[in-house]
């Protein structure tokens, strides 16, 4: 049989036991309260100050605000181990420690593709080899950069799509910064006939590319013959614009126009492969007849 009386009794010593440790911990608990709420705003003050310091010197607002909330948590996890030491909690806070410790390892291997990802977004943004704006070449892929992310790089290919390049690629690979000189060198290639007069051709073309509004006048415009093949004389022109002020396609594209013009006007023949069927030619010699 239970003794009913004795088991209250224990009970009740129990909770006797119970109430005067906890009033002879309430000095201690308060004290860790205090330091826990210190240590609250402390870390939003220091939170406020790593936002204000990283906006200098960056311009992704991502990165700014993550490293504000990291700092703030930094500061609250010292914050509570700091409140657990004063209460005496020393064997929980090795605990919380090792554990914590164990389950970063875990995520790192379980996620390391994603931790490489925010890593490199974040080297990207104190490094800055690219900004928003800039127009880049990097892992196959050429576009102006609408955004930088943490996790990826995001690009207009100027075709209407965007491309998403993780950012532990683009920190890795090469890339081609097109608009960090703000000058960029247009290359023209094209061939003529073997009859026709090298000297003559190569000053009208570059007279003509250089007298285009968009060509840097303070660059000089280049034209150079490169080899002999069966049926023509192969060359090139360069040619320097302001990037991104005039579009690589269109100053390429005028460049031509007024290169095939002026060997037109000069009866200098631009060749094609022999092979080609002129129909035009065809039907000239035809209305001649």
């Amino acid at each position: 049989m239970i003794d009913i009386d004795q088991a209250t009794r224990l009970i009740y010593q129990k909770l006797v036991l119970w109430s005067r440790s906890a009033i002879s911990y309430v000095p201690e608990i308060i004290t860790a309260i205090l330091a826990v709420i210190i240590f609250n705003f402390l870390a939003r003050y220091v939170r406020r100050i790593v936002i204000r310091g990283f906006a200098r010197f960056s311009n992704n607002i991502s990165l700014i605000h993550l490293t504000g909330s990291l700092a703030q948590v930094v500061v609250m996890a010292i914050g509570i181990f700091v409140a657990l030491g004063m209460l005496g909690l020393d064997k929980t806070v090795t605990s919380l420690l090792a554990g914590a410790g164990v389950l970063a390892l875990a995520v790192g291997f379980a996620f390391q593709d994603l931790t490489a990802n925010f890593i490199s977004g974040t080297m990207i943004a104190l490094a800055r080899p690219i900004q928003v704006g800039d127009i880049v070449e990097t892992n196959g892929f050429t576009g102006r950069v609408m955004d930088i992310k943490l996790r990826s790089i995001l690009l207009d290919n100027f075709q209407g799509q965007t491309v998403e390049i993780p950012s532990k690629d683009v920190f890795q690979k090469s890339i081609i910064n097109y608009s960090r000189i703000g000058q960029r060198r247009i290359e023209l290639n094209f061939a003529i006939s073997y009859i026709d007069d090298l000297n003559k051709a190569q000053q009208l073309a570059r007279q003509v590319v250089q007298a285009l509004p968009f060509v840097r006048q303070d660059k000089k415009v280049e034209v150079h013959y490169k080899a002999f093949t069966n049926d023509n004389i192969q060359g090139f022109i360069w040619f320097w614009i302001d990037q991104p002020q005039v579009s690589p396609a269109l100053a390429l594209s005028e460049a031509l126009k007024v290169l095939k013009t002026v060997f037109d006007q000069n009866d200098i023949l631009m060749m094609f492969p022999p092979h080609t069927f002129d129909l035009k030619k065809r039907k000239r010699e035809e209305l001649k007849v």
